[in-house]
């Protein structure tokens, strides 16, 4: 079989115009091969891209409490090839390719590589057809799961970690203050600052959990950066 037959992405609610389809569905070797259409290298370019914006606002809006480096970090698992190739399997989408005689004969319709890019390809042909907002959905449909999974593994209390690190070792519990409120009230930022053992940190988020987690955070690391050997 060379591939064909139903849109991978119907059951999503998601059709696409069938020349633009057929080319994200069509790899290089098929292309090469047949002399028919387009491979899906410039929909995977374009695919890749979305994919790296869609996750951005995804995150973005999702985890504000959360700092550029730890954002970063959990986009870059999602984005993983054995991440949306895993995706790519879930849509049954390896049946669906154009692939060429070797690729097929060498397990292509299952190579982790080919399944993320057509992924990617199948992204670019509805940012095409739909726009940003709808492929934007279709990412968080396709990855939230991950994207909750991999954001999970991540997370850090830092106002639980540092009052544990202050019991143990100060045999005190951190104490939190208000420093300033800025802004209109829909944009607010709270500036906290943290104090314990005689060492301060200051803080700021929209909101003051965020504000107090930021100040937390960054006391936290620097005692334990300082002492790491210290023993209660």
């Amino acid at each position: 079989m060379r591939g064909g037959g139903r849109d991978p992405l119907s059951k999503l609610g998601v059709q696409l115009p069938e020349g633009l389809l057929r080319q994200a569905l069509t790899h290089s070797s098929y292309a090469n091969e047949t002399g028919e259409g387009e491979a899906n290298e410039r929909l995977e370019f374009l695919g890749d891209a979305v994919l790296d914006l869609a996750l951005a606002d995804i995150l973005y809006q999702r985890y504000p409490d959360r700092d550029e480096g730890e954002l970063s970090k959990i986009r870059a698992v999602v984005v993983s090839r054995p991440v949306l190739a895993q995706a790519a399997r879930r849509l049954g989408l390896g049946k669906h390719l154009r692939l060429g005689k070797g690729e097929e004969g060498t397990g292509g319709r299952e190579r982790p590589s080919i399944l993320a890019a057509a992924l990617e390809a199948l992204l670019g042909a509805v940012f095409l057809t739909y726009g940003y907002p709808r492929a934007r959905e279709l990412v968080e449909n396709l990855l939230g799961d991950e994207i909750e999974r991999y954001a999970a593994e991540r997370s850090q209390d830092y106002k639980s970690l540092l009052q544990q690190l202050g019991q143990r070792r100060f045999g005190t519990l951190p104490a939190y203050s208000l420093v300033e409120q800025q802004g209109p009230e829909h944009e607010k930022v709270f500036t906290v600052e943290v104090e314990l053992g005689g060492n301060q940190a200051v803080g700021r988020g929209r909101s003051k959990k965020e504000a107090e987690q930021a100040a937390a955070k960054r006391l936290y690391l620097r005692l334990e950066e300082e002492d790491t050997g210290w023993k209660g």
